[in-house]
């Protein structure tokens, strides 16, 4: 599990095409103190797996549907990431709830910069307009953040001068992509209100088994 809080920003040294998919590489500093392979982190949002790493670097693996449904098959060498390691137990709990499941890309549609703060207008799909709520929470790129407006499907986000010199916000422009998680109680809520059991396809023969590893019904 993630919270949304960034900390800090990597960068892409090599990026390996293997018949299994992807290998992506990159260079940190504060997250190398304990992070050992088959660690999950996050990279601009997406949970993934360190399958190595030396002392200034670690490497992931990426399948095609990590490709294809977020925005990590679009960087390049040289690029910066938003990095965040799983969740201690005994961590403060300072963003939001985050899995690192990316659910679609949004748009940023415009970048209002005012001094050293500023206002992001990112455009979404329809279908998930129904987990945004003005004042609550979303992730862009693994950062967890505020809700401000909403217009449509374009939600409204006030970046302070600290996000955006510390995230990948600060080197965003219009017309980028982000990835998107919305806020997983909405979704549960979603799930429970519109769930109807006489829609649902029941398979009786994992029905039975089930009933019979729970009760020792036959």
């Amino acid at each position: 599990m993630f919270t949304g809080i960034v900390e800090e920003l990597g960068q892409v040294q090599e990026i390996n095409t293997k018949s299994s998919g992807t290998q992506l590489t990159i260079s940190a500093k504060l997250v190398m103190d304990d992070i050992k392979i088959g660690d999950s982190i996050s990279i601009n949002g997406v949970c993934l797996t360190v399958t190595n790493r030396n002392k200034n670097q670690f490497s992931l693996d990426m399948v095609s549907e990590t490709m294809d449904k977020s925005n990590l098959g679009d960087l390049s060498k040289g690029d910066y990431v938003n990095l965040e390691r799983a969740m201690r137990a005994s961590d403060r709990f300072s963003g939001h709830i985050l899995q690192g499941h990316v659910e679609t890309l949004g748009v940023i549609l415009d970048k209002q910069q005012h001094e050293d703060s500023a206002i992001i207008s990112v455009g979404l799909d329809p279908e998930w307009m129904r987990f945004c709520i003005p004042k609550g929470s979303i992730s862009l790129d693994g950062i967890s953040l505020t809700i401000a407006k909403i217009e449509a499907n374009i939600i409204e986000i006030a970046v302070i001068p600290y996000t955006l010199e510390n995230t990948t916000l600060g080197l965003k422009s219009k017309s980028d992509t982000l990835n998107i998680e919305t806020d997983i109680i909405g979704k549960y809520v979603h799930r429970i209100m519109s769930f109807d059991e006489d829609e649902s396809e029941i398979d009786v023969g994992i029905l039975r088994a089930i009933r019979h590893l729970q009760y020792g019904e036959s």
